[in-house]
């Protein structure tokens, strides 16, 4: 018989690491990974050629800025950045989120630069 591994409490995971810009993977479902990260400050415009891009904020407040328009997200909602659309996420405070999109995904999609890291899993 399967084993299956137990529930995932995200608000114990975000409490492991304190890092800024860092993305902790916690799941994997098919070919994604779902990921948490805490962000502040003013993140990179970039876009992501071949895949859309899920945020949804645990806590704080994120501002997705796009070229024609900025979307802010509260506490329990979502945004979804179609694949191919330049943005730069914006978090005032300290926002956590969750992301959700294929595994080896670039957090900085075509940019590049100092802010690129892979997502690192949990100890």
């Amino acid at each position: 018989m399967p084993t299956f591994p137990g529930a995932v409490n995200l608000a114990d995971k975000l409490a492991q690491f304190s890092e800024l810009w860092t993305q902790k993977k916690v799941a994997e479902l098919n070919d994604y990974e779902v990921k948490l990260a805490k962000l502040k400050g003013e993140f990179v415009w970039h876009s992501h050629e071949h895949t859309d891009e899920l945020f949804l904020v645990i806590s704080g407040r994120l501002t997705i800025q796009l070229r024609n328009d900025d979307v802010v997200l509260e506490p329990g909602e979502l945004f979804v950045v179609p694949r191919g659309v330049e943005h730069c996420p914006v978090a005032d405070e300290e926002t956590a989120i969750l992301l959700f999109e294929p595994a080896g995904t670039i957090n900085t999609g075509n940019a590049g630069g100092p802010m690129t890291k892979a997502a690192e899993a949990f100890n």
